[in-house]
């Protein structure tokens, strides 16, 4: 009886098995390489750096999910959607002089998953007459595209007297 369940078990794994490396079947997606991941991510983050530089809003947008279920969290609320937070950010930034140049750092990355990841940091934003900043928190997705923004939290901070 105990010899019997043996060859029940193994044969029932070997099918198991089977099914799971069955042709055409895909491979379950591997974890994802946290170094490989993190430098796809800072890439998105640094074209966006560079296209608001360029005052170009809608090159910065490539870095978000473009779906209607985006958000992006903010002192004014919630933008919901692409075309949402498309919207939000023309209507705060209209020209350059309102865009000045952008810096992130502070970097601290968290990942979720293979498919997802936390990341955490700090904006600087010269303007020609005034200096901004703030953190914000970016939750990011993979997708067959690559890295993108599902949902942005960005809260400006008053710097704090030396």
């Amino acid at each position: 009886m105990r010899k019997s369940l043996q060859v029940l078990l193994a044969a029932g794994s070997f099918l198991c098995l089977g099914t799971l490396l069955a042709p055409g079947r895909p491979w379950p997606p591997a974890a994802g390489d946290p170094a490989a991941d993190r430098e796809a991510i800072s890439a998105v983050l640094r074209a966006q750096q560079s296209a608001w530089n360029r005052a170009d809003v809608d090159a910065f947008l490539d870095g978000y999910w473009h779906s209607p279920e985006l958000t992006f969290s903010g002192s004014s609320g919630v933008a919901r959607g692409w075309d949402g937070v498309l919207a939000r950010y023309k209507k705060n930034y209209p020209d350059r002089a309102a865009m000045g140049q952008l810096e992130f750092s502070d970097l601290e990355f968290r990942f979720l998953g293979p498919h997802a990841a936390l990341v955490l940091g700090k904006w600087r934003l010269q303007r020609e007459k005034e200096e901004l900043g703030g953190v914000f928190t970016l939750v990011w997705q993979r997708f067959p595209e690559g890295w993108k923004i599902v949902h942005d939290h960005t809260s400006a901070v008053a710097e704090k007297p030396h």
